[in-house]
């Protein structure tokens, strides 16, 4: 009997007359009574995805005969929200005053009620499921009642907490709440306590406010431990005698320099056509067997995460940074990628093989770039340098000869500033600034790019399915809104439905040198969309690349991990037939919730590097910062501090020097009578106002506006603040 999804819907649209109960609907459909449950998993997965809806009573619904749709949806700082439509059409807006009990990442059931300004709008009916959330804030023990101020700006009510639910935690305390009851809009949610975190700015209350936000794990379970603990004691003398012996080339691995994670090593030599490229990739597959406690919990986490000063790993140390890490003298297994280039960077073959390797040198990244400057150097680092010196100077060669070829083709560069953040050991910022990005961060970019490349196309011309990494072209709305703001900034930026990543490519190259290009190049890629995983390949946009794919860090990222095993299981050239029948829908698992993991750690060390900032930023109340204006709004506008990375908002009730009126349509504030511009783009003086860590804001004036309030000292225009030197941890490496 067929009863496909497609059946179901297309007898639903054509011969019910009436919204129907399941058993009514079987029925119907003459299902036999043996195939009824697997009748219902097809139904309760329609109703999952939202094609079909639960009415009263029981009965099933078509969610496009009755103007409903379920999804997720979406709140907005304001308090509306947008429900993902999921037929490829735009967003359905649901304005604050119609979300009744919904909050963020709440699966709801939509009904649409019209449109407004050619965007469909609609209310919720209802709350279908509540997304899993921790709820962090501020406690507040009032006279009759306690409740908690969400630090989430998408949640705009205070929890109501019960006398009984609130684990004695005391007033202005950092507290993890729960909801446990909200059916009335017209009240607020009622919650519980589970868990209290401390008062703000007590150390370590910071990252642990994010960690409990974000609902990161911060331990891994006994049973993972233990079998990570198994994992190292595993034998690979056996599995040597299967592999490619590389542990008399010259391989070396180039991190950050308080690195312990080392999942990439490379190896360049000439050869008579050009150069052989070695990308080899620690083994992970090898110890993390799938099926297992521990490969469970790296799929759960999905990918490490790097928040200031400290890590939240993917797998547990003793594999990521002992038994699985590329250390220097040391065997370890390996995944290579060979790949041949003529003498002009073009690819000539690729092969992918299972080695065994031993790095001969741990290098960091400012250690290579100062031999590229300086040659070898008479101290520690020398010894280290000389080992492999030839091979860095090859390996120089072939990177510059990709980079340039890379960008002939159109492949972008998004040349951003990553945040600097040295801490002390009681957690606190001792240096705030930008770090600097080498030719040797290039180097190693240029080379994992290759490998990744090579691999989607292995897989590719096999015609097996496959896991890939892509990137789509940019929603037309969002870059014809982009060349707007570029025009009132005074540049021309050509749109067409079918532009190209050479078209971006070439303008980012014009702006370059200007001083707004940092801002410039952060707009751009606002405006585009977000890559992720999937199994079908449409190609990553931003690389200009047909094919991509994640394969050069299986320590961190679980996609990685999942390449790896395929590519292992595509060895005689297409999949064993048990095997390739079900990896589709592995695929699709990784995929999906591993684009979300990603979203998810991207936000929290977002947020984590904003507490840090702002909490060094407290220290420096009165002082002046050169900046750029990085939004205009009706109530002020927000500016970016050069070099610092930190933003922070200027009132207008701050500007006493005239009466000021927002131009929305040219992103600026207009002096009425002094006709003074602060517009999207342009460089500014501003002075710290007062800094918020519960709320993570930073308050700004304009310095030449407020004599009185420049009494702070002078800070160097676009300087590097500083105390004394100290060490933070990130891997550093971009996520293309």
């Amino acid at each position: 009997m067929d009863f496909s999804p497609e059946k179901i819907i297309a007898f639903i649209r054509q011969k019910a007359y009436h919204p129907m109960k399941i058993k009514e609907l079987a029925r119907a459909l003459s299902i036999p009574a043996h195939q009824y449950q697997q009748f219902r998993n097809v139904v309760k997965r329609l109703l999952d995805s939202g094609e079909l809806v639960r009415l009263k009573r029981g009965r099933i619904g078509l969610a496009t005969e009755l103007n409903i749709i379920v999804g997720k949806i979406s709140v907005i700082r304001s308090g509306a929200g947008f429900v993902e439509a999921g037929d490829n059409k735009e967003d359905i807006l649901i304005p604050a005053h119609n979300m009744s009990t919904a909050l963020d990442s709440d699966k709801v059931m939509v009904r649409l009620t019209g449109e407004s300004n050619g965007r469909r709008v609609g209310t919720v009916v209802r709350v279908v499921e509540r997304a899993k959330r921790n709820i962090v804030g501020v406690f507040h023990k009032g006279r009759h009642f306690c409740y908690v101020t969400p630090d989430n700006p998408k949640i705009h009510r205070d929890i109501y907490i019960p006398s009984n639910a609130t684990k004695k935690a005391r007033d202005g305390e950092k507290v993890v709440c729960v909801l446990t009851e909200w059916e009335d809009p017209s009240l607020n949610p009622i919650g519980e306590v589970t868990e209290r975190i401390g008062f703000p700015g007590a150390p370590g209350v910071d990252m642990l406010t994010i960690i409990k936000s974000y609902d990161l794990p911060e331990e891994f379970p006994t049973e993972v431990l233990n079998e990570a603990e198994k994992a190292t004691a595993l034998s690979i003398e056996e599995e040597l005698a299967h592999r490619l012996d590389l542990t008399r080339e010259c391989v070396y691995t180039i991190d950050p320099a308080d690195a312990k994670d080392h999942d990439d090593a490379v190896s360049v030599e000439k050869t008579s056509k050009g150069y052989r490229l070695g990308v080899h990739i620690a083994d992970v597959s090898f110890f993390v067997k799938p099926g297992t406690a521990l490969d469970k919990e790296a799929f759960t986490r999905g990918n490490s995460v790097y928040l200031p000063g400290m890590v939240i790993p993917m797998l547990p140390e003793i594999l990521s940074n002992d038994i699985c890490s590329l250390k220097p003298n040391r065997k370890r297994l390996a995944h290579t990628a060979f790949i041949d280039f003529d003498k002009r960077g073009n690819v000539l073959s690729w092969q992918i093989v299972d080695t065994v390797i031993k790095s001969q040198a741990k290098l960091s990244y400012e250690e290579v770039q100062d031999f590229f400057d300086n040659g070898i150097p008479a101290d520690r680092a020398g010894s280290k340098i000389r080992r492999v010196a030839d091979n860095l100077l090859l390996a120089r060669e072939l990177a510059q000869l990709l980079s340039k070829r890379r960008f002939a083709e159109g492949s972008l560069d998004f040349d951003l500033p990553e945040a600097k953040i040295i801490l002390n050991k009681k957690g606190e910022v001792i240096e705030l600034g930008n770090r600097i990005r080498l030719e040797s961060h290039r180097l190693v970019e240029e080379f994992m790019l290759a490998a990744n490349r090579a691999v989607a196309l292995e897989a590719f011309r096999k015609g097996q399915q496959f896991i890939y990494r892509v990137h789509e072209r940019p929603d037309l709305e969002k870059i014809e809104a982009f060349s707007a703001m570029m025009s009132k900034l005074g540049y021309r930026f050509p749109v067409s439905p079918t532009i190209r990543p050479i078209d971006l490519a070439r303008f980012l190259n014009k702006v370059k040198d200007v001083p707004e290009a940092d801002f410039i190049n952060e707009l751009l890629l606002r405006s585009m969309q977000k890559a992720v995983y999937q199994r079908k390949n449409i190609g990553h946009f931003g690389l200009a690349f047909s094919h991509y794919t994640h394969f050069t860090s299986p320590i961190r990222r679980y996609p990685d991990l999942l390449v790896h095993r395929l590519l292992r299981a595509l060895r005689n050239g297409k999949y064993p037939p048990a095997f390739a029948k079900r990896i589709p829908s592995v695929i699709d698992r990784v995929s999906s919730h591993c684009s979300e993991t990603e979203r998810v750690a991207e936000s929290a060390e977002r947020e984590a590097v904003k507490a840090k900032q702002v909490s060094f930023m407290a220290r420096h109340i009165g002082d002046e910062f050169s900046g750029v204006i990085s939004g205009v709004t009706g109530f002020g506008f927000f500016v970016r501090l050069n070099n610092l990375g930190a933003e922070g908002l200027v009132r207008i009730s701050s500007i006493d020097d005239d009466y000021y009126v927002h131009d929305e349509s040219q992103y600026r504030l207009v002096g009425r009578r002094t006709h003074r511009v602060f517009q999207l783009g342009d460089q500014v003086q501003v002075g710290v106002l007062k800094v918020d860590k519960t709320k993570n804001e930073i308050e700004l004036y304009v310095a030449e506006s407020s004599p009185a309030k420049q009494t702070g000292r002078r800070a160097e225009a676009g300087g590097t603040l500083k105390k004394k030197r100290g060490q933070g941890k990130r891997k550093g490496k971009k996520r293309r």
